[in-house]
């Protein structure tokens, strides 16, 4: 199977700009979900050791998993008009993004962590909730899988998007037609 992700994320970092579009070569899951599989085959050990060490992750959150994308995906869907990142998968929307409500948060600097995570010249590009379950299960399984995030939000320098309907809906158009390109 191909499974193309198509949905919204926020940049981590300053340089990538609201209704820009990343796709994702990694996903780091801060979400555990994959830890009740046997994964060590399709997770990336070296660069789950740095972002736990760079970021003093506290493993009482469990250990985060790092999956590659599909090379032959990430090959028909890579333009110019779009850049390749890494994104952190968190599971939820609220503390575990850093968004602080009316709780206190386990790590309030974790977002600031991400953005300065550097792993042989990887950086963390933005933030969601789907793609690093969605990458695991499919490597584990023998599937393909790919993420393209419209991104919304600008978590480093506080921007959004004027226009959020309208990036998403050039995002799907240019899913669309990458995937009826030379069929």
């Amino acid at each position: 199977l191909n499974i193309i992700r198509i949905g919204t994320s926020g940049s981590l970092q300053a340089a990538i700009p609201v209704d820009s579009v990343v796709m994702s070569q990694y996903a780091i899951g801060l979400d555990n979900m994959l830890r009740s599989y046997c994964i060590d085959s399709v997770s990336n050990h070296d660069i789950e050791k740095a972002f736990i060490n760079q970021t003093n992750w506290d493993l009482q959150k469990g250990k985060p998993y790092v999956v590659s994308s599909s090379k032959t995906l990430g090959n028909r869907f890579y333009s110019a008009k779009i850049q390749k990142g890494f994104t952190a998968t968190s599971g939820g929307f609220y503390g575990p993004q850093g968004r602080v409500l009316r709780l206190n948060i386990q790590d309030s600097d974790l977002n600031h962590k991400m953005n300065q995570f550097d792993y042989n010249g990887i950086q963390i590009t933005n933030l969601e909730m789907e793609t690093a379950a969605i990458y695991g299960l499919s490597a584990l399984l023998g599937h393909h899988a790919i993420s393209l995030n419209a991104i919304v939000a600008n978590r480093a320098n506080g921007s959004f998007s004027q226009n959020p309907y309208q990036t998403i809906d050039k995002l799907i158009r240019y899913t669309l037609e990458k995937l009826i390109e030379n069929n």
